[in-house]
């Protein structure tokens, strides 16, 4: 399908990209990779009046080392992420996440702050964010807030960003000597996850991040609990379907869907080390 019509900005600062949301409020979307957006265009299911492209913010595309975490710019593709040594070696469940998006051309123009600001329940990358417990770094005309990974998500395709705020980065903190998994189950390579799960174990602290079990990026508190009182694997998995709401379409079922949650979550916890 063909979009409807819009009116086309192009920004060429972040400054710049927060006058135009100022200026155009909730009638304006961002434009980082367009992975995100365009296809939501296509199908109507989005119809901004003003498309204010930032794809040439060159200051907001770098991995940075911040001490005690990484410092992702909000246009980094995803691809240098997937490759980056930094990422490899202190923060690997993102990088891990991160070469499951999509095909290589995909990673190649889409960008993680796209990506997380989309705010899809069937994306990965947020699932990592969630289980990595990031901060989201928002700037607006009143200047820049932080926000944690478990404010951030706020409902279907919604998040805590205001109307004219941007994304502008993500700080991870470091964790070189955690053992990791992301799983996914989908129908064929390269398709959204049916289920999907990152699983963090960082000593005591343990993180599990579920793709597509609710109607937004969500945590598994009660997995997470499991693990921290003792369960084994296949006991702490069981709960990986308590406190979520998956939704029902025609790849899945609730129940499957509940089953998959459990399986993936074993595996995962298995392969960080949760016996």
């Amino acid at each position: 399908m063909i979009p409807a019509s819009f009116d086309y900005k192009r920004a060429g600062s972040a400054e710049e990209a927060i006058s135009l949301l100022g200026e155009y409020g909730d009638d304006a979307k961002l434009l980082a990779g367009g992975h995100s957006l365009v296809p939501l265009m296509k199908y109507r299911l989005a119809a901004p009046a003003v498309i204010i492209d930032i794809g040439k913010v060159a200051d907001l595309s770098y991995i940075n080392d911040g001490g005690d975490h990484i410092a992702i710019g909000a246009l980094t593709r995803h691809r240098d992420i997937e490759i980056s040594e930094l990422v490899n070696s202190q923060i690997p469940l993102l990088a891990a996440a991160t070469r499951n998006v999509g095909d290589p051309q995909v990673r190649h123009r889409g960008t993680i702050g796209g990506s997380v600001a989309h705010g899809d329940p069937a994306s990965d990358t947020p699932s990592a964010m969630l289980a990595l417990r990031a901060t989201f770094v928002a700037t607006g005309p009143n200047g820049s807030r932080e926000i944690a990974s478990d404010d951030f998500f706020s409902g279907f395709l919604e998040t805590a960003l205001a109307d004219d705020e941007l994304l502008t980065e993500i700080r991870i903190n470091k964790v070189p000597d955690a053992k990791f998994s992301f799983q996914k189950f989908n129908r064929r390579a390269q398709d959204w996850a049916i289920v999907g799960a990152s699983i963090l174990v960082n000593g005591a602290d343990t993180g599990v991040g579920l793709v597509n079990m609710d109607s937004k990026p969500i945590r598994s508190a009660a997995v997470e609990a499991a693990v921290a009182s003792g369960a084994t694997a296949a006991d702490a998995a069981e709960q990986a379907a308590e406190g979520v709401e998956p939704p029902a379409d025609l790849n899945a079922s609730v129940e499957y869907r509940q089953h998959l949650a459990r399986v993936l979550t074993r595996r995962g916890l298995l392969e960080s080390g949760v016996s």
